[in-house]
């Protein structure tokens, strides 16, 4: 079946890289200048509702090379270190700007590229069409493998003894998280804090191994329970004004519903008034409340803590549902290789809004 499916892919490469090169030229058909990701979006605070995910490991790499570069400068050199020696060039670093390289088309051409990433996309089942869920799981891996580099480097940097683990006492957190905190928060608890930090302690040593230290950094995309339970507890917190350790009907609707993003429930609704936004709210409240005490706790909040906390599986399935929409040209609901090759700045430019507006990614508050 492998071996059918590489025959298969083989053919269609040929004949598509055929079609390329004797296809007639275009000369006026205008080019749009590919564009690098700027190192502010890349970095603090961890805002991925606003920016796209990489949809090419090799402009990922560009990013991560420069964005690396700029981290270096800012966290050894104030301090009179000097920065790391640089690894070996990489192949774009003839360029004097990595934009350059991305935009000579002798050097790194999109419709080849499309060619050669199309099969590892298109893998379950590897039928020459690319689905939602396979495009959605490619966003997946792309962006895993960013948040997991930006892991490493905070680790590196809070590993005071250098013993691959972060103590509790080690970790501090940046300034953008403890003011972001401050303006939201008149107590003490926060996503730092050591709470926190022990349900993100698996193996209950008083330590973070990288991917500990991870879900410590990026709960939302946790499947550690404890870390889940930890973030439904800190949703009650923030709402509960009279401290009874639960939400009231009240204390739910005039904070939470409003964050809960269901559009099979609450946008079935008509919105118009206040009215019809309380029936809504009530609806969605009583679903919850499993135990009918007129109280939500923070186990009844599990089932809507992915809503609260938008995860990057989320966000890779969105771009995902976006770039077929844009470029599924015959409107089947897949991607052809040929759609994929007419509308490639679908793909290399990062234009993804949510609802034609930003949405703010955020999982510490």
């Amino acid at each position: 079946m492998a071996r059918s499916s590489l025959v298969v892919y083989s053919c269609v490469v040929i004949f598509v890289l055929l079609l390329l090169a004797f296809a007639p030229r275009q000369p006026n058909q205008p080019h749009r200048r590919l564009k690098l990701r700027s190192t502010s979006d890349l970095s603090t605070p961890p805002d991925r509702g606003r920016r796209s995910i990489p949809f090419d490991p090799i402009i990922a790499g560009i990013e991560r090379s420069r964005d690396d570069r700029e981290w270096e400068r800012s966290h050894y050199l104030p301090d009179g270190h000097s920065a790391p020696a640089m690894e070996p060039q990489p192949e774009w670093e003839g360029f004097m700007d990595p934009e350059d390289y991305i935009n000579d088309e002798a050097r790194f051409n999109v419709t080849h590229r499309i060619v050669e990433l199309f099969p590892n996309i298109d893998f379950s089942p590897a039928d020459g069409l690319i689905t939602v869920d396979e495009l959605t799981e490619w966003n997946l891996r792309q962006v895993e493998q960013e948040v997991m580099h930006h892991t490493q480097r905070d680790m590196e940097l809070h590993d005071k003894n250098h013993d691959g683990f972060i103590s509790f006492t080690e970790y501090e957190p940046p300034i953008w998280a403890r003011r972001l905190h401050n303006d939201n928060s008149s107590d003490k608890m926060g996503w730092w804090q050591e709470e926190h930090f022990n349900a993100s302690d698996v193996d209950y040593d008083g330590l973070l191994n990288l991917t500990e230290f991870n879900d410590f950094l990026h709960p939302a995309d946790s499947s550690n329970p404890k870390v889940i339970h930890w973030l439904a507890k800190e949703e009650i917190r923030e709402r509960d004004k009279d401290k009874d350790g639960k939400l009231s009907f009240q204390e739910y609707f005039n904070g939470l519903f409003q964050s809960i993003r269901r559009s099979d429930d609450v946008h079935s609704f008509t919105l118009e008034s206040e009215t019809s936004a309380e029936v809504a709210a009530k609806m969605l409240f009583s679903q919850l409340d499993s135990d009918n005490d007129g109280y939500l706790s923070k186990d009844e909040l599990l089932p809507v803590i992915g809503d609260l906390h938008p995860s990057e599986r989320y966000y890779a399935k969105q771009q995902a549902e976006y770039a077929i929409t844009e470029a599924d040209t015959d409107k089947d609901g897949y991607l052809s290789m040929k759609e994929m090759i007419e509308n490639p700045y679908v793909f290399y430019t990062a234009v993804y809004t949510e609802d034609n507006h930003y949405d703010f990614h955020d999982e510490f508050r």
